[in-house]
């Protein structure tokens, strides 16, 4: 479990780093969703409130932040 926050530091660097693709941002974001857990909810939610990324990678991590909060129910 230590490796896991490790983890999705990597892949908010990954998602938030602007020189990057979209499309390699957005893997980033479905990545760190498919985690679930609750380090991976909070970082989709700042990945969310990041208003340097595009709109469509904003809401996608909205859309998997609540996935992982209705998986949790």
């Amino acid at each position: 479990m230590s490796e896991q926050p490790s983890e999705i530091k990597k892949l908010i660097a990954i998602a938030s780093d602007l020189e990057l693709s979209a499309e390699l941002r957005t893997k980033a974001v479905e990545l760190i969703g498919n985690i679930g857990s609750r380090d991976a909810f909070l970082a989709l939610l700042d990945l969310a409130a990041n208003e340097k990324l595009l709109v469509d990678e904003r809401d996608l991590a909205l859309k998997r932040a609540r996935e992982i909060v209705k998986s949790s129910r």
